[in-house]
């Protein structure tokens, strides 16, 4: 087991991964930028090490600062949390040739399933059903055209090293495939400083459902169920929960059994979710894996018990799992709410500024996750997120009755916040009947 570890990351995930350090034993540092300096989560590590100015491209995107820092602080492995360098391969080798065991996947497995075209071919493979569309990359106009002819509009233009909905067109027509291409070539080369697109069929009002995998050096593989995370606006996630409300029991197995496949097939290891489309007929395709712990990796832990940021830390010192597949219970339902410092009255316009008052909710079944406080000021440098509330009771129905009753009750006060548009999606009829998709939030906003 690690002695001390460097946690590359900032905000509600750099605490989260310090209270699983101190649980285990193992002594943290964490870095900072000039915009975080002094906030009291700093204060729960063993050391802090600032690396920088506030803008992330000056700090926490810098791969010689955060190495300095690990050699300063004396660590043994880096954790890079989720965001930033997480799914950095290049991050993830430099760590390793330093000296520092990156806690996360290989660097190959990293690439070879961030690239999403190789990440659909490596499926096929294994029988794990894609969306259909292009075998390979689009290399000319005129062969993309040819495919939607064959598949039918409308059809999505997707970056093969994209994320967050960038490098990303719709077209419903053949000029806008032309234009998507172009637009979506040029995007995905500014943002991944890679131009390769390639082209799928467009399932329109899909459920948006995720696998969460973890995998360790000594060839065993597990899925710890699913969640779904259907309530998103432009490809950015405000609620999730699990189980996947409406989905049958077989269906729900075969998914899971899936991303099992793939992950054995590549050679990941760590933890990682394999995300997956559900269409209104109940066919479920792969779309994309992600190589991190991810933002709500709470709920998954909520519903089987299981502390995903230490199991994270033992896979990565080379530990077997803690537990087989059978081992591996479902119990309840947990809903998250992402509470971001937004405005959803105003197109979700981000809200910097200082928190006079934060009062957190509390009681039977309820988690809040957060580095935020009275006092606290959000950075307009990085990610609207100031924290994530959980709630976790036997039903779906208990559950969505205490995030109502949780989110009532939680103050923020000095900013704007995304609680009054999740209020609303969870009194939503169609919500509390579980008929959820990707299009929901966006069909309330127009209401």
């Amino acid at each position: 087991m690690f002695k001390r570890i460097l946690i590359a990351n900032r905000g509600e995930i750099a605490l989260r991964i310090i209270r699983a350090c101190r649980e285990m034993g193992v002594e943290s540092v964490v870095v900072f930028s000039e915009a975080d300096r002094g906030t009291a989560y700093l204060d729960q590590a063993d050391r802090a090490i600032c690396i920088g100015p506030a803008p992330a491209t000056q700090s926490y995107l810098k791969i010689d600062r955060i190495i300095s820092a690990a050699e300063l602080g004396g660590v043994d492995a880096i954790h890079p949390g989720y965001g930033f360098l997480s799914e950095n391969s290049h991050f993830a080798e430099i760590c390793r040739a330093c000296g520092y065991e990156f806690i996360g996947p290989t660097s190959e497995a990293m690439e070879l399933l961030g690239d999403k075209n190789m990440a659909r071919s490596i499926a096929k493979r294994v029988g794990v059903p894609t969306v259909p569309g292009s075998d390979g990359l689009i290399d000319s106009e005129g062969q993309a055209l040819s495919i939607a002819d064959k598949i039918g509009y409308p059809v999505l233009v997707k970056a093969s090293a994209g994320g967050g909905g960038r490098g990303m067109r719709t077209a419903y027509n053949a000029e806008q495939l032309k234009s998507g291409l172009a637009q979506a070539s040029q995007e995905a080369a500014a943002a991944f400083n890679n131009a390769d697109v390639y082209l799928e069929k467009l399932i329109e009002n899909p459920r948006h459902v995720e696998a969460q995998i973890m995998a360790d050096r000594h060839g065993n593989v597990v899925h710890l169920w699913e969640r779904d995370c259907s309530m998103q606006r432009r490809h950015q996630k405000l609620i999730e929960e699990s189980p996947a409300p409406n989905l049958s029991d077989e269906l729900r197995s075969q998914l899971c059994e899936s991303a099992k496949k793939l992950v054995l097939e590549s050679g990941y290891t760590t933890a990682g979710t394999v995300e997956f489309v559900v269409d209104q007929k109940g066919n479920y395709y792969f779309i994309e894996m992600n190589a991190r712990i991810q933002v709500e990796h709470p709920v998954t832990e909520l519903v089987t018990g299981i502390d995903l940021i230490k199991e994270q830390i033992r896979v990565a010192s080379g530990e077997v799992l803690s537990y087989t597949q059978k081992q591996i219970k479902h119990s309840g339902c947990a809903i998250e709410c992402r509470i971001n410092a937004e405005d959803p009255a105003n197109s979700f316009r981000p809200c910097p500024g200082t928190i006079t008052r934060l009062i957190p909710p509390g009681g039977f079944g309820v988690r809040f996750d957060s580095h935020a406080y009275s006092g606290y000021t959000v950075s307009p440098h990085y990610d609207s997120m100031i924290g994530k509330l959980l709630v976790h009771q036997p039903t779906r129905g208990q559950a969505i009755e205490t995030m109502l009753r949780a989110l009532s009750e939680l103050r923020v006060d000095g900013i704007k916040t995304s609680v009054p548009i999740q209020k609303r999606i969870l009194t939503n009829p169609d919500f509390v009947a579980g008929k959820v998709d990707t299009g929901f939030i966006e069909r309330i906003l127009a209401e």
